[in-house]
């Protein structure tokens, strides 16, 4: 495992466990007396197994595997959102994750109060996001919607500032998840135009996509999870073309 200077992200044999009742209860006050006799019998599930790997800093890595295959519980694991039941998380510098829509949001909130709030929740004064306020609103084009409070937002309305908070805050390591699918052809390709500008920054990316060609195009590198376990790692060329004959296969 790469322990360089020059590397962001290591993943040291990290596993996740999930434990799963098997007794469906209908109440909560009926779990609870179960649990307190004991009577609750759980089911070992593990999400990821054994994952390794080091991305180094300004790299691009993609995350690939079909639903279920444990590619968020990995970004979740990696932005320390969740704790691996076993191995080691490292990552080196500021981390903007873009994992869930709306995380982070409090829907009560305009997304003029959601912009500081998520300012202050990754590390930066008002002034700070003073300076960025009209950028954030530019990118996400919601100026006409920009005191309305978020719960009344579409889905892409959600994605788009989400997006250009994490983005226009410019963190050492941009974790993105497939939530940009929700937006429109145009803003998708608007977001993979400032991705590239990041990377070309500096920035080091970890990205899951649904779309093996599209994580061709923008990683260097990808990892193929297949039921928590990594099936192939390595140049995103050579994976994603296995995973796409894989795809054909059972299709």
């Amino acid at each position: 495992m790469d322990t360089t200077e020059n590397t962001a992200i290591i993943a040291d044999h990290i596993s996740m466990k999930f434990n799963l009742a098997q007794e469906r209860t209908e109440a909560l006050k009926e779990y609870v007396i179960k649990k307190i006799k004991r009577q609750l019998h759980y089911t070992e599930f593990y999400a990821l197994r054994d994952v390794s790997f080091s991305l180094k800093k300004g790299g691009s890595l993609g995350i690939i595997g079909r639903n279920g295959s444990g590619k968020s519980t990995l970004l979740k694991c990696i932005a320390g959102v969740m704790f691996p039941t076993k191995g080691t998380v490292t990552v080196t510098g500021s981390i903007a994750p873009l994992i869930e829509l709306g995380a982070g949001f409090d829907p009560e909130l305009t997304a003029k109060e959601n912009v500081y709030l998520n300012g202050a929740v990754l590390g930066h004064d008002r002034a700070f996001m003073n300076e960025r306020f009209d950028e954030i609103i530019d990118f996400a084009e919601l100026w006409e919607f920009v005191d309305v409070p978020v719960k009344n937002y579409s889905s892409g309305m959600y994605a788009r500032l989400g997006f250009a908070i994490a983005t226009e805050i410019k963190a050492d390591v941009l974790i993105c998840d497939e939530i940009l699918s929700v937006g429109d052809m145009a803003f998708q390709q608007k977001c993979r135009k400032r991705m590239e500008e990041l990377l070309s920054g500096g920035t080091t990316l970890l990205y899951v996509g649904q779309d093996p060609q599209t994580v061709e195009e923008m990683c260097a590198e990808a990892l193929w999870l297949d039921h928590g376990r990594v099936r192939e790692y390595g140049d995103s060329y050579k994976v994603c073309g296995a995973y796409m004959d894989y795809l054909d296969e059972i299709s």
